[in-house]
């Protein structure tokens, strides 16, 4: 599959620079009030509290999956690492309503490219938390991940962790 993706094994990037998918606050994994996230059972990664509903590819690479609601995408950078964005807590249960997916399965992304709107007031409303998880899904597979400590991040602009392959 790699190879089907990016051509040899040497092309691929061994460091990755995730950028922030949204603008808004950063926050530790383990300050998401929901413990599958805070204690990294799917990973681990970062959390942004959302200022606007605009999520953004953090990567170049592939979109792998967009959950049929909408409230959750999962892409793959070029040196394999997968990165799970999940739009809100207890978002699953609004069933896409509020949600606009602007890519699908197999989608090439870069930085920045629009991934998901969502109507902000209508989570806000209906789901726990506006807080979405970014996490890197598959990091006993990887190297290093290197997480940074900034407050504020704007989206598509703001790095926010580095991934290594192994």
């Amino acid at each position: 599959m790699f190879k089907k993706l990016f051509g040899k094994k040497e092309d691929a990037p061994t460091t990755v620079s995730i950028y922030s998918p949204l603008s808004g606050n950063l926050l530790p994994l383990e300050q998401v009030p929901d413990p599958v996230f805070s204690q990294k059972m799917m990973g681990d990664g970062l959390a942004v509290e959302p200022t606007d509903g605009k999520v953004v590819s953090p990567i170049e690479g592939e979109v792998m999956q967009v959950f049929p609601t909408k409230h959750a995408v999962g892409l793959k950078s070029k040196n394999g690492a997968e990165v799970l964005i999940h739009i809100g807590l207890e978002t699953v249960s609004m069933e896409g309503k509020g949600f606009e997916a602007h890519v699908s399965e197999g989608s090439k992304v870069s930085v920045g490219d629009p991934l998901i709107t969502f109507d902000m007031e209508l989570v806000k409303e209906k789901a726990k938390s506006t807080i979405t998880p970014v996490i890197v899904t598959n990091g006993d597979d990887l190297g290093t991940l290197e997480k940074k400590q900034e407050e504020s991040v704007a989206a598509g602009q703001s790095e926010i962790m580095t991934v290594s392959a192994k």
